[in-house]
């Protein structure tokens, strides 16, 4: 009697520890997806402002969002680590093009900072990310800022 309650127990111990661990699996991609459901539905300068936030909650530093009209394309001033940086960045519904990465590119000339980056919440066209390369601009697409939420 004692063995079968042992095992009773230990199943029973067994099958919790397994239901926890989904609901926490399950949490975790709610979660996830509201937050990615925010980013799609923010506007424009609201998603500036959250992607500012972001990196000073990431360890930047002088995060300064521009003013709107005559921002030469940049859209967030930052310095990690001693590194300068000027951040365009895209709400887009669909992928970011080549547009995108030569305002980056133009910007951080503009403003003398030593990095360019387009920061999205969405992805790249291949001509895009190509131009990035090339043009030695950063993509942080959707995967960094939910890796940067995440952090």
């Amino acid at each position: 009697m004692t063995e079968f309650t042992i095992e009773v127990v230990l199943a029973v111990a067994v099958g919790i520890v397994i239901i926890a661990a989904a609901g926490i699996v399950l949490c975790r991609r709610f979660r996830k997806n509201a937050r990615a459901h925010a980013l799609d539905t923010m506007e424009g300068q609201e998603f500036e402002y959250y992607c500012a936030n972001l990196l000073a909650a990431n360890g930047f530093i002088e995060v300064e969002v521009t003013k709107g009209s005559g921002d030469y394309g940049i859209d967030i001033l930052a310095e990690k680590d001693g590194v300068t940086y000027a951040i365009q960045c895209k709400r887009y519904t669909g992928l970011v093009g080549v547009k995108a990465v030569q305002e980056a590119y133009a910007g951080r000339d503009y403003y003398d900072r030593m990095v360019g980056a387009v920061m999205t919440n969405q992805y790249f066209t291949k001509p895009a990310a190509e131009a990035a390369r090339k043009l030695k601009i950063l993509m942080w697409d959707r995967d960094y800022i939910e890796y940067l939420e995440e952090t």
